[in-house]
């Protein structure tokens, strides 16, 4: 690890935010193929190979629009769909995924030169925390899965292309953190960790992070709802925004997440729009959109506060 500055410290990141897309648009633009596991197994033996390797390269292919569309709209940080390669964790699917190294590697190399930095937020199932070994080892699994991909797409093992996961169960912070620390390179060294609104708060996350060496990835909405926040811009945010930045190796990697809920910001759901933003957001290098109307989120936090977050 890199030396941290202290939590004390405002680090000049040099760049108004850069916003970023989770996984698909509102629009039907991009959108990506999947296949249930009840279908998959009905399928006849002989044909999951030639099922799985059409829709592998169907993806790669609305990926690769995924990338053009991020450029067209100047998006400069795109969340990878967890779903992109289902059964990739076993055969036939691990060694199809070998045969197209090389146009992975192609939308790798593309996604650099445009200046697009590709990150994955894997499911729910991931519970490193666990109290059934069976599921901690399933989570690992599936975290192997989507290192091996971004392994592929030719993407750092680092923090760059973050696998960003959940605390998962409650109070089970000395076996996250056993966990953690017995991960294969390819995961640790792009794990992150972010803060929820009923199991971990972003104080235990926090530590966790600094014990661990895995950076934290804010969410200002799961704050609000765990700390029972009357708004979004607490001095509260603040602090805890610029603590989360010391877990960074390069503080101007740092990831943020922004949304608001529905009707208040004690509600759980996602709004369609961002409404409230945290007066240090505009000071954090990278933020994810997680907002319902996805890229007209986008555009239309650029037309409300364009000194911000307006383009470039």
């Amino acid at each position: 690890m890199h030396d941290s500055p202290s939590a004390e410290e405002v680090i000049d990141i040099g760049t108004r935010p850069r916003l970023g897309l989770v996984c698909i648009t509102a629009s039907d633009e991009i959108r990506f193929r999947t296949i249930t596991r009840t279908r998959y197994l009905q399928l006849d033996p002989d044909d999951r190979a030639a099922v799985l390797a059409q829709l592998y390269r169907s993806n790669l292919s609305k990926l690769d629009e995924a990338l053009s569309f991020c450029d067209r709209h100047d998006i400069r940080l795109y969340r990878v769909s967890s779903g992109l390669f289902p059964f990739s964790d076993e055969e036939p699917g691990a060694s199809l995924l070998d045969t197209l190294g090389a146009e992975m590697r192609h939308i790798g190399e593309r996604a650099a030169h445009l200046d697009i930095r590709m990150i994955m937020h894997p499911d729910q199932f991931v519970v490193l925390s666990s109290d059934s070994e069976q599921v901690v080892q399933t989570s690992i699994k599936i975290l192997e899965k989507h290192a091996r991909a971004f392994d592929l797409f030719g993407l750092p093992r680092s923090a760059w292309a973050a696998m960003n996961i959940h605390g998962g169960k409650a109070g089970r912070a000395e076996k996250l953190s056993e966990v953690i620390g017995n991960l294969p390179e390819s995961i640790a060294s792009r794990l992150t960790l972010e803060n929820d609104e009923r199991a971990y708060s972003a104080a235990e996350i926090l530590a966790i992070c600094r014990r661990t060496g895995v950076p934290m990835v804010f969410d200002n909405h799961h704050f609000a709802c765990y700390e029972k926040l009357p708004e979004y811009d607490d001095a509260r945010v603040a602090e805890m925004v610029l603590a989360a930045r010391t877990t960074w190796p390069d503080p101007t990697w740092q990831i943020v997440h922004l949304s608001n809920g529905r009707e208040s910001c004690l509600d759980p759901r996602h709004s369609d729009f961002i409404r409230d933003v945290p007066g240090i957001y505009a000071e954090v290098p990278w933020i994810e959109v997680e907002a319902k109307a996805k890229e007209q989120a986008i555009e239309r936090l650029r037309n409300d506060m364009p000194e911000q977050f307006g383009h470039k």
